[in-house]
């Protein structure tokens, strides 16, 4: 099967006053339809930019990005890549256009020029999947800051996407509001079967992603599954990334001779290997 997005050697660069310099390098990735991709790396790593090129709000200075065979350089295609791949940013508020909740999820395929019992049906679809629907009537001034961020999703998913891009989408919110975004994001990848690529700097949100990549310095170092990424702790700490509380505590542990596996993820995996220690 075709991967629904192709990243084919692509150079991304940047003008600054005079300056010059290349956000990305000669990147090459492919993301399988279905797949729960994770991108993590530290500020001006390159990820955030990479996103924006799926999404077609940049485009390659080198190199292509096809999304489903369409590639972003054909202004023709645009349209329908966009609503292929749909994108959420860091802030809510910065998404949010409408002061009634079912309104600002009606945007989009409103101006797609959708039919309107089909826009209801895709606004009513939409704030159930994101158990959103009891809001429907609200303003959005008034939700918190995860439920803002789960009302910017019903908007993407009215958009029938077939992945969505989650840039930090998490960054400006408190541990409920994470954990209610997380939960969503989870539930389109595997109730709803949307391609997820996630954008974060929480370690611990990539744990149950299909594959984590790890960038540096506009390049792609790593990449592998959460256990294979999460397990190289030297080489992540020498980028500056930290890795999740318990593998981090897994591999302390093992410095000090206890005899613990390193590639611990969760802390039930933790709890079991510590109850069979003799």
């Amino acid at each position: 099967m075709k991967p629904i997005i192709e990243v084919e050697e692509v150079t991304f660069q940047y003008k600054n006053n005079e300056e010059e310099f290349n956000a990305l390098k000669k990147v090459n990735l492919q993301v399988e339809e279905g797949e729960f991709l994770v991108i993590i790396g530290h500020n001006g790593s390159g990820k955030s930019t990479l996103a924006k090129h799926i999404n077609a709000l940049l485009l390659p200075t080198e190199g292509d990005i096809k999304i489903q065979g369409m590639n972003t350089k054909e202004e023709e295609y645009l349209w329908n890549i966009r609503q292929t791949a749909g994108m959420v940013f860091q802030n809510p508020d910065n998404q949010i256009v409408a002061t009634i909740v079912e309104e600002d999820v009606a945007f989009g395929p409103e101006n797609l020029g959708i039919p309107s019992q089909e826009i209801r049906r895709r606004v009513d679809e939409a704030l159930k999947i994101v158990d959103m629907t009891e809001y429907s009537h609200k303003g959005p001034h008034l939700l918190s800051g995860g439920q803002k961020q789960r009302i910017a999703i019903a908007g993407v998913i009215a958009m029938r996407p077939k992945c969505i891009i989650f840039d930090e989408p998490t960054a400006m919110l408190d541990p409920s509001g994470r954990r209610e975004v997380i939960n969503t994001i989870k539930k389109l990848n595997k109730e709803e079967n949307i391609t997820i690529i996630h954008i974060t700097h929480f370690m611990e949100e990539a744990v149950n992603a299909d594959r984590v990549i790890v960038m540096e310095d506009g390049e792609i170092v790593l990449q592998g599954s959460p256990i294979e990424v999460f397990s190289q702790v030297d080489k992540l700490k020498t980028l500056g990334l930290d890795v999740p509380q318990v593998t981090d505590l897994a591999y302390e542990l093992r410095k000090e001779g206890i005899n613990i596996p390193k590639d611990i993820l969760t802390v039930d995996e933790m709890v079991m290997e510590l109850c069979q220690l003799k």
